[in-house]
């Protein structure tokens, strides 16, 4: 049904898709063992492309070195963030004094942190063949071509970004920029996948008259998301409290209204997601694409409230805290993908 040039395409577009689920699952590891400045340097690990095994393979007054160096990029970073207008963003960046704190060596933190690096950097490769391989469609689909470049863009942007995380101790509203354009990459190469998948196999779209499954499946979407930037002030919230010494039983009494919001759009997703699966059943084949998904984002949504269940019981342990995040970013990459298939179906 394919043309092989098409074949290809698809097939780097799909290890692409999984290569982003795992550079996901790689910073919330990261993030869950306080990885994140293992490396204090970037894109080398202590200026090294294979990082130390020991503190002894590191030069003397190494940790100066590193904190004049992240300095030197913060200023460069604060006069931007001015520029734009974020006054207030830049100040912090330049005066917080917690963002040159150095932090020890610890030979498990910094290979945890450079694994991720190195899923971070195969990632790349996998977006740059998927930019190649799209130019078969410079005629046929364009729209498919000019996706795939601009997600080359982002993730160059996404690297970049990676570099001021670092340079800025973990700065919270850094990280959720992080995170968010994360999942604008995953957005944007499951919709090439989708615009490549149905070009030539137009039965995949076939669908019910019923615009309000569109619609519900698209404020579903909208939900999940903000529930996943919720959940990444949650855990800046958390990392806050760690470091101010507050027990870990404590924490989720401490954490106020961000975590009660959060908390509430995720019951508020469970029961939008068993409406929108029973619609979807009711109206779609059980072999359908639409149906398929429908299982998925209901299967999804029980692990993550699950998951949920145990961080609110169990005082946030760190593993569930991993699952937690890569369950949701499954979830986000399944709801959307079905709401591609919905909004765009046809008889």
């Amino acid at each position: 049904m394919y043309p092989a040039a098409e074949r290809r395409f698809i097939l780097s577009n799909r290890i692409t898709i999984i290569f982003l689920f795992l550079v996901i699952t790689a910073g919330g590891i990261v993030r869950s063992t306080g990885s994140g400045m293992g490396c204090p340097d970037w894109p080398k690990c202590f200026n090294r492309w294979v990082p130390p095994t020991h503190i002894s393979q590191l030069p003397d007054g190494y940790e100066q070195q590193y904190v004049d160096g992240r300095q030197r990029k913060n200023d460069r970073f604060a006069k931007m963030v001015d520029a734009f207008g974020f006054k207030k963003e830049a100040d912090e960046i330049r005066n917080d004094p917690s963002i040159l704190v150095h932090e020890e060596f610890n030979a498990a933190k910094t290979w945890t942190e450079y694994v991720n690096r190195l899923v971070g950097v195969l990632v790349g490769f996998c977006l740059l063949a998927t930019a190649i391989l799209a130019f078969n469609y410079r005629k046929s689909k364009p729209a498919i071509l000019a996706w795939s470049v601009l997600n080359l863009f982002v993730v160059m942007v996404q690297a970049w970004l990676g570099s001021i995380v670092v340079s800025t101790n973990l700065m919270p509203w850094i990280i959720t920029i992080h995170m968010v354009l994360a999942l604008v990459i995953l957005a944007i190469a499951i919709y090439t996948y989708y615009l490549a998948t149905t070009f030539r196999n137009k039965s995949l779209l076939s669908n019910h008259r019923f615009s309000g499954i569109k619609w519900l499946s698209i404020i579903s979407l909208l939900i999940l998301f903000i529930q996943v930037i919720l959940g990444t002030e949650v855990r800046e919230l958390v990392d806050s409290l760690r470091g101010k010494g507050v027990l870990r039983e404590d924490w989720i009494d401490a954490l106020g209204q961000a975590y009660e919001y959060h908390r509430f759009l995720g019951y508020l997703t469970f029961v939008i997601t068993l409406v929108l699966f029973w619609l979807v059943k009711s109206r779609f084949g059980a072999l359908t694409i639409q149906s398929k998904f429908a299982w998925i984002i209901i299967i999804l949504a029980l692990v993550q409230m699950g998951s949920g269940i145990v961080l609110a019981r169990f005082a946030l342990p760190p593993y569930m805290q991993t699952t937690h995040l890569v369950v949701a970013s499954l979830f986000f990459g399944a709801q959307y993908y079905l709401m591609l298939m919905l909004s765009k179906a046809k008889l």
